[in-house]
């Protein structure tokens, strides 16, 4: 990972120079441990928003080293303008997001353009907690914390969304709910898999063996090698339904 770090960073550098007011390793990388399939996260805060040449360079050198094979990681890279996050308000508008999972978007439509994020009150919690910088000072330096009551509106915002890759994303979609119901039930926002465990420890018996797969997943498999029996595939739909009840039981939706 460390290799690959560097190499975004480079680029990060290479696009923007002078204009990266911070740039922060965020997610498993600092606040679990990376898994089989961890994406490497990196924060991006700029002074100032993106060209079009160099969201389009920023772009093409993300294609080049994001991925799941060549002994690559998903990159998920986010960059954010300084003024748009602090002081902060609710919801944020990034200035740029890529994913591995929007790969074939990008390359049939171009670059990522400013769009509101309500994930960024997630992204820059785990970024003030992670506390690790890649480049200019201490993340608390540059940010503004984010008050709980947009973290679990940014939790509960994308849940429909969520909800509709249960097929395709199955262990994802399990665990990222499992997310959400901690961290509204605690106010603190876990690695995926401590998440699971603290959901597990809430669960009737029906409930737990869809997200037990999904944790045993996370924790030691590739998504090449992910597979589901009928027999669970049938027990997602109603471990969803329970979990977002809760859920709603929590956030008052």
């Amino acid at each position: 990972m460390e290799d690959q770090v560097r190499t975004v960073m480079t680029l990060v550098d290479d696009v923007l120079g002078p204009e990266v007011a911070g740039a922060y390793l965020h997610g498993s990388a600092v606040l679990g441990g990376l898994r089989p399939a961890s994406d490497v996260d990196v924060l991006v805060v700029a002074r100032r928003s993106l060209t079009d040449g160099e969201r389009r360079a920023l772009l093409d050198g993300l294609l080049r080293v994001s991925g799941f094979t060549g002994g690559l990681r998903p990159v998920e890279l986010t960059v954010v303008v300084e003024s748009e996050v602090r002081p902060w308000r609710y919801p944020p508008t990034g200035d740029f997001l890529y994913g591995e999972w929007l790969r074939e978007e990008f390359e049939t439509g171009g670059p990522p353009r400013p769009e509101p994020m309500p994930d960024l009150a997630i992204v820059l919690t785990m970024t003030l907690a992670g506390d690790h910088a890649l480049a200019g000072p201490p993340p608390a330096r540059v940010l503004d914390p984010v008050p709980y009551e947009d973290v679990a509106r940014a939790a509960t915002a994308g849940i429909p969304e969520l909800l509709a890759e249960a097929d395709d994303d199955t262990r994802n979609v399990l665990l990222t709910l499992a997310r959400i119901w901690s961290t509204l039930a605690t106010g603190e926002i876990r690695p995926k898999d401590a998440a699971a465990a603290w959901a597990l420890d809430r669960l009737s018996p029906e409930h737990r063996p869809v997200l037990e797969h999904a944790r045993e997943l996370y924790l030691g498999s590739r998504y090449a090698e992910e597979s589901w029996s009928e027999e669970l595939r049938a027990a997602v739909r109603p471990h969803t339904e329970y979990v977002v009840a809760e859920i709603g039981k929590l956030s008052g939706t």
